[in-house]
């Protein structure tokens, strides 16, 4: 690799070629204050925080996108660069809602940081009108707040360039412009399909998620309410962070005490009801590639997906797996099956969902998801709800023992596990597919060709004689690709997996948030999906059909994956809609 050597500051520092100014800094251990960069996905060099000094340069340059080049001599503590980051703070705030002990994101917030650096205070030089606090509240998911936005346009690069879908961005002109919707039309009148990235990458408190920790408060304090709480398998990965543990620690023990501590009368886990949806999936699977269904078959797990699909791929419905996704899976299970076996009526039980996405809040809501009659799940809150529930009532979340989940809900394989990372549910089910159609056990239960976080993935196994193709793709937008590939007939496939965040859950929109300066030096997708890997590797039972709890939830109730029974409880219907 070819690297340029550089001065930054006096001291020598080589970097590959192409580098900017911003990321040889980083290799020098020298950090740069950013405010709207995203590496590969905002570099517009816009908010002017990251100014340098270059030697010979007539005025200050973005770092963020000021390449270098052999020789260069960069200062990046200057007091002229100092000053002038200090200035544009200031006139950023200067119409900026600065209620920062009101506001969700208070003690982690880019903007907080900065002016903590930087020594600017509410008594900084400039103050002038104030951007208005228009409030869009009309998605099932998020809010939406233009007095904290600081047009970095984070929001709306993510939206368009990595989902495809580009139904957020600047209206108005100058000191006028603000972020929304096209005619400024609400949120849930567009065709945003509330994967909540854009809230994962606002720097502020502009866009924050609709919180409905009151309600399972209130729940729990209801002693006419039976509450009960799931967690998703990338929660574990993630949530440690928001306690101060490095990104990919997993927490699984002291999440499921944290929860008993919250008050919940049973903790259990959504793992249980992911080995759940491969046994109703692989089952699918097998009938359609056997009996001429409908092909690629294409996984339902993800919310955001499914409501992009009916958006954007209306006539590809018939594909998407009719399974329901584990969260409501396990809703249904959970007022049928549990109810039946605890004596409770399906109406006093509280099912609350613990997810690492901001559409779980969508979905909830969708139509054909009550099998008990009443919803499947009645709350979802995100993993950051969780992390301020804890917080809330002082529980001193580190200090926690380990603990187990509750039966017989909370009983779950490795491959349960590995669903939050993106080709996990494509892992998972092919362990299970493969041993049906072979009749013999699997030497290796590593399928590490749909691993990793490419944004689409390939791989052709031969089961039985036969090949089957498969496809893995996160992100909406490599989701495009992938099945304007299928449409094209470009590409052939049997099974298909979609993920609407990129990397899968473990990137989504509803957990804990990073600043820009690890979101552009590490891979927070990797480092989560590491986790949930030696859980699977640790764990003593691998594949979903080997699950105990599994085996006794068919002998007991549910007959046979794919029986007339099943299908009225775990599977579900899809609307085909239009693009707004």
């Amino acid at each position: 690799m070819e690297t340029v050597t550089i001065k930054i500051n006096g001291v020598n520092v080589s970097a590959p070629a192409g580098s900017t100014i911003l990321e040889a800094a980083r290799l020098a251990n020298i950090e740069i204050p950013t405010l709207c960069f995203l590496k590969e996905i905002n570099e517009i060099g816009a908010c002017r925080m990251c100014v340098v000094e270059v030697k010979g340069a007539r005025s200050l340059v973005a770092s963020c996108v000021y390449p270098i080049n052999e020789g260069m001599e960069v200062y990046t503590n200057t007091p002229k660069v100092l000053d002038s980051r200090k200035k544009t703070l200031q006139l950023i705030l200067s119409n900026h809602d600065r209620k920062c002990l009101s506001c969700t994101r208070s003690g982690n917030c880019e903007l907080q940081q900065l002016a903590r650096d930087l020594k600017v205070d509410d008594e900084g030089y400039y103050d002038g009108v104030r951007t208005p606090s228009t409030i869009d509240a009309s998605a099932a998911h998020m809010i939406r707040d233009n007095s904290k936005c600081i047009l970095c346009r984070r929001c709306t690069a993510v939206c368009e360039k990595v989902q495809g879908i580009g139904v957020i961005g600047a209206n108005n002109r100058g000191f006028n412009t603000s972020i929304g919707s096209p005619f400024e039309m609400g949120l849930a009148n567009t065709s945003c399909v509330s994967c909540g990235q854009c809230i994962a990458v606002c720097p502020t408190g502009a866009l924050t998620e609709k919180d409905n920790t009151d309600e399972i408060f209130a729940a729990i304090n209801d002693p006419s309410k039976h509450v009960i709480v799931q967690t998703a398998p990338s929660v574990r990965a993630a949530l440690g962070e928001e306690f101060g543990l490095p990104i990919g620690t997993s927490v699984e023990g002291k999440m499921a005490a944290a929860l008993r501590r919250l008050g919940f009368d049973k903790v259990f886990d959504t793992d249980f009801a992911a080995d759940l949806t491969i046994m109703e999936e692989a089952t699918e699977f097998l009938d359609r590639v056997q009996n001429g269904g409908v092909l690629p078959l294409i996984t339902s797990c993800s919310p955001g997906w499914i409501k992009y699909c009916e958006h954007y791929f209306p006539d590809m419905t018939e594909n998407l797996s009719s399974c329901k996704s584990p969260q409501q899976m396990f809703g249904a299970i959970a007022k049928t099956y549990y109810a039946q076996k605890a004596g409770i009526d399906p109406k006093d039980i509280v099912s609350v969902s613990v997810m690492p996405c901001t559409a779980k809040k969508f979905e909830i809501g969708r139509e054909d998801q009550d099998a008990a009659g009443v919803p499947d799940v009645d709350i979802a809150i995100t993993t950051r709800e969780l992390a301020r529930m804890i917080k809330r009532i002082g529980i001193r979340f580190l200090e926690l023992p380990d603990e187990k989940f509750d039966d017989p809900l909370g009983e779950s394989t490795g491959a349960a596990v590995i669903f939050g990372a993106t080709g996990g549910v494509m892992e998972a089910a092919l362990r299970t597919a493969v041993e049906v159609l072979t009749g013999e056990e699997l030497a290796s239960l590593d399928f590490k060709d749909v691993r990793g976080v490419e944004g689409i993935k390939e791989a052709t196994y031969n089961v039985a004689g036969m090949d089957i193709n498969v496809a893995v793709a996160s992100g909406l937008g490599n989701a495009r690709m992938l099945l304007n590939k299928v449409k094209s007939g470009e590409a052939n496939y049997h099974f298909i997996e979609i993920m609407g965040c990129p990397g899968g859950c473990v990137n989504g929109g509803g957990q804990p948030q990073q600043p820009a300066s690890v979101r552009n030096f590490q891979d927070i997708r990797a480092l989560r999906a590491k986790a949930l890997y030696s859980l699977d590797a640790d764990n003593p039972i691998r594949k979903s059909h080997e699950n105990p709890a599994i085996k006794k939830l068919y002998d007991e109730f549910l007959e046979a994956p794919g029986s007339h029974k099943a299908h009225e409880i775990l599977h579900t219907t899809y609307v085909k809609r239009t693009i707004n």
